[in-house]
C-alpha cells in the first residue's frame, strides 16, 4: 500500500513540532463547468521544526499522531524567499492626512454654491 504524498505551502509554523500546510487545487464544477480553486489545510508533524512560514514542503500520510495530525513532514522542497513586515505606525499618519483631505473636500462641496452656480441662478431670474 502506497502512502499519500501531498505538496503545499506552510501557512503556520508557530506551534511546536506542528506545521499547517495549505494545498490548493483547481476543480471543475460538474454541472456548470466553471473552474474554481479549492484550498485544503492539513496539520503535519515536524519533528525537528525545520519548516518555516512560506516554505514549499512535501508531507506524507502516517499513523494518527494527535486528533488532527495524520501527516508528517517528508522534506522541504523550497525555502521561502523572505517576508515583508509592514510598519503600521508609519502608515497611520498618512491615512489620517488622507482622511483630513477627504473631509475638507466634502465640507467645500456641502458649503454654499460655487461662483458658477450663482451666476447661472442670477441669469435665470435670481430666485433660489
Amino acid at each position: 500500500m502506497s502512502k499519500t504524498i501531498l505538496q503545499g505551502v506552510v501557512t503556520s509554523a508557530s506551534r511546536d513540532k506542528t506545521i499547517t500546510v495549505s494545498i490548493a487545487s483547481r476543480e471543475t464544477h460538474p454541472l456548470y463547468r466553471k473552474q474554481y480553486t479549492k484550498t485544503r489545510k492539513y496539520t503535519a508533524h515536524d519533528e525537528k521544526n525545520t519548516a518555516k512560514l512560506g516554505d514549499i514542503v512535501t508531507i506524507e500520510a502516517c499513523r494518527p499522531i494527535s486528533k488532527t495530525k495524520h501527516y508528517k513532514l517528508a522534506k522541504v522542497v523550497e525555502r521561502a524567499k523572505g517576508t515583508i513586515d509592514l510598519n503600521v505606525e508609519a502608515e497611520l499618519p498618512e491615512k489620517e492626512r488622507m482622511t483630513d483631505q477627504r473631509n475638507e473636500s466634502e465640507e467645500s462641496i456641502l458649503s454654499s454654491p460655487s461662483e458658477a452656480d450663482r451666476t447661472a441662478l442670477d441669469s435665470e431670474g435670481g430666485k433660489r
